[in-house]
């Protein structure tokens, strides 16, 4: 399982239980937030100040080694 940068909040924490730890370390403290859940990750990146393509890269590493 991968994800990309397009894809949504919602759907990115419906995905697996380990994301949502991910992205809050990474600075997101607003997943519980109606309004992200219709974000997709690189909105949310852009708001947050993140490096998305980075995130991603980590998220990636982190799903593929499980």
């Amino acid at each position: 399982m991968q994800i990309q940068k397009d894809m949504l909040i919602g759907a990115l924490l419906e995905m697996d239980e380990n994301i949502a730890p991910m992205l809050m370390r990474a600075g997101m403290h607003c997943l519980g937030c109606p309004a992200s859940q219709g974000e997709s990750l690189e909105e949310a990146c852009q708001v947050h100040g993140i490096e998305c393509d980075v995130l991603v890269s980590q998220i990636n590493e982190v799903l593929a080694n499980r």
